[in-house]
């Protein structure tokens, strides 16, 4: 794989955490620069680590991995952006304010899910001749810069769209588990 295939690879694999990562700065109150880097860097980090984790598995069993990783993704963000819906949803009590920062866990949840496509990659290059460190590597590098810039846009949207911003960045987690599934059974 060359330079310019190994960077297009990598900016596909970012564009889920991008859209993610966007929801997530337009529910959050003025999300600071340190929580976009903090974002993207968890993001950054788990997308980094699963095509690994897939080039592992494709050489163990490709067959059970091809055939359940977007179902997986699937519930995943299913999940996660119905609850993002419904935490919307809850009245409209304009003294609670949005919280300044995520969860941990609930950003790795979010970034594992936006991220089994990754490992999906990572299943079909453990039977190419790649760097497999390399292209791991720059979707990490990637999700990061797109992540971190998502929630910085976030950050402007989330004061336009008020309490919606929860439920549209709910709506994008599902619409992108909907794709995962679209595209597995249309490819």
């Amino acid at each position: 794989m060359n330079l310019s295939a190994t960077i297009l690879l990598a900016l596909g694999m970012s564009m889920d955490a991008f859209a993610a990562s966007i929801g997530k700065g337009a529910t959050l109150k003025k999300p600071k620069f340190s929580e976009a880097l903090r974002t993207g860097l968890i993001f950054g980090a788990v997308e980094t680590l699963t095509p690994l984790i897939g080039w592992g598995l494709g050489m163990l069993a490709t067959q059970f991995v091809l055939e359940w990783n977007h179902w997986i993704a699937f519930f995943l963000l299913l999940f996660l952006g119905c609850r993002m819906v419904l935490e919307g949803c809850r009245g409209n009590d304009d003294a609670l304010e949005p919280p300044h920062r995520h969860g941990f866990w609930l950003l790795v949840t979010t970034a594992i899910a936006t991220s089994l496509d990754a490992m999906a990659v990572g299943v079909g290059l453990a039977f190419l001749q790649v760097s497999i460190v390399t292209t791991a590597l720059a979707i990490g590098c990637a999700t990061f810069v797109m992540s971190t810039i998502g929630m910085m846009l976030g950050r402007f949207i989330g004061p336009l769209l008020g309490k919606r911003a929860e439920i549209l960045g709910g709506i994008v987690l599902i619409g992108i588990g909907v794709q995962i599934l679209w595209s597995h059974y249309a490819g």
